[in-house]
């Protein structure tokens, strides 16, 4: 199962991180009969893979949530204007192709251009996680994740902030990974009872929800140890990647940073290792 999701996790970062163009990725088929249509991207998101103009432009319509769009690159015209304005409707993010790495992309070999990956589960809104707290008798409990483009972490966080009795996730549009498939599965079933809600500004977001109540605490590694913060109340708590931490917008909204005791050899934890022990700390507070 671990060799499992280690491939998947591989296809997902070339299928995320897909140029195109870098010379430095041989993508042309094997030699024997394998085609470019063997080198499947993300596993298991093949019922969230949607191809051809008119498919993708029914989708929208019918409300489905576009995570990303690959579009060939050069002049759009007709049904590819469409699509383009529709993209820019819902504010979904696009990235253009040459045609050889679109072929790859595709599960089908008749893509028209046009390649889009839907949500495998559908978004809530803020107000969805309100209510839930609210239902519970209990001081709002968020947790907000900043540049996690991992979808196994994603899908763990999802995981604990269900069993810590958090009252949503909240995820960046941009330079985050999505409810995918593989976040679906990961999340062991929490997916179907914590919401998620995708916003278009961090950083924005957070000051909204301070103007209801919220504060905020974010994982540092120079922060103060989290045993000697007080963590209750209504709080959001702000995990960020592995690399690169919290960014800087999102930190300078937080009140307060928590670092993790460690006594070992090594500096650093997986990201949602360190949100599943902020998380019951903060648990342990509340009581």
């Amino acid at each position: 199962m671990q060799d499992k999701e280690h491939r998947e996790y591989r296809e997902y970062r070339e299928y995320r991180d897909s140029d195109g163009g870098d010379g430095k990725r041989n993508t042309r088929p094997k030699q024997g009969g394998r085609s470019a249509r063997m080198q499947r991207p993300e596993a298991g998101a093949d019922e969230n893979r949607i191809e051809g103009r008119n498919a993708v432009i029914e989708a929208y319509r019918a409300g489905r949530t576009i995570e990303k769009l690959f579009l060939l690159e050069g002049p759009a015209e007709g049904a590819m204007q469409t699509v383009l304005h529709l993209a820019k409707e819902h504010r979904t993010p696009v990235r253009f192709l040459p045609r050889r790495r679109l072929d790859q992309l595709s599960l089908t070999g008749r893509h028209q251009g046009v390649i889009a990956q839907a949500a495998a589960f559908q978004y809530a809104d803020l107000e969805d996680l309100f209510s839930k707290a609210a239902g519970r008798g209990e001081d709002p409990f968020f947790i907000l994740l900043d540049q996690i483009e991992d979808p196994h972490n994603l899908g763990a966080i999802i995981r604990t902030a269900n069993l810590a009795g958090a009252h949503g996730v909240i995820i960046p549009r941009d330079r985050s990974v999505g409810l995918t498939a593989v976040a679906a599965r990961t999340s062991a079933g929490a997916i179907h009872y914590t919401p998620v809600v995708k916003v278009t500004n961090l950083a924005r977001t957070m000051e909204d929800l301070k103007k209801r109540g919220l504060w905020f605490v974010c994982a540092d590694m120079d922060g103060t140890p989290m045993t000697k913060l007080s963590m209750t109340g209504p709080i959001g708590l702000v995990i960020g990647a592995e690399g690169s931490g919290v960014s800087r917008l999102v930190k300078e909204k937080c009140d307060m940073t928590a670092s993790i005791p460690m006594k070992g050899e090594i500096d650093s934890l997986n990201a949602s290792v360190a949100a599943g022990i902020l998380m019951y700390e903060i648990v342990r507070q509340r009581g």
